[in-house]
């Protein structure tokens, strides 16, 4: 009997060693990379809807944006967001911006003033649909 209590004993530990011993595996947390976009893009609400700049304008840093200012447009009555960029600055980040946007509302302009800004974004009313993804679809790029 005491040999069987002894065996018992050992197989317990053994048991219970190895068992203390496993570590499940959990899957490492998906990082999103951020890439960053040089260049001053300036934000205007141009829809009319209270707030949209702001919102727009931390949507746009999360995704590498350099938002360096907002405000409301003169005009408040845009349906789509517009992209509007300079000539006198060629910009990597145009067609990351325009995707981002999930717009193809991109114009370029004559920048006769040298600006220092490489990019303006006219909010339109579809500016919900650009931050909030639709269920089910990730808002990656």
């Amino acid at each position: 009997m005491r040999f069987y209590t002894g065996i018992t004993v050992c197989f317990t530990f053994l048991l219970a060693s190895f068992l203390l011993g496993c570590e499940e595996k959990k899957n490492a947390p998906v990082v999103e990379e951020v890439r960053s976009y040089k260049g001053d893009v300036e934000v205007l609400n141009s829809c009319g809807i209270p707030g949209a700049a702001s919102k727009m304008t931390a949507y746009l840093r999360s995704k590498g944006f350099d938002v360096v200012s907002s405000r409301n447009d003169r005009l408040q009555n845009y349906d789509e967001t517009i992209v509007v960029l300079r000539d006198s600055i060629p910009w990597e980040g145009a067609e990351a911006l325009a995707r981002t946007l999930k717009t193809k509302n991109v114009m370029t302009i004559k920048d006769e003033r040298r600006s220092f800004l490489v990019a303006s974004i006219y909010i339109g009313k579809d500016f919900k649909q650009i931050i909030e993804p639709e269920q089910g679809e990730s808002n990656d790029n």
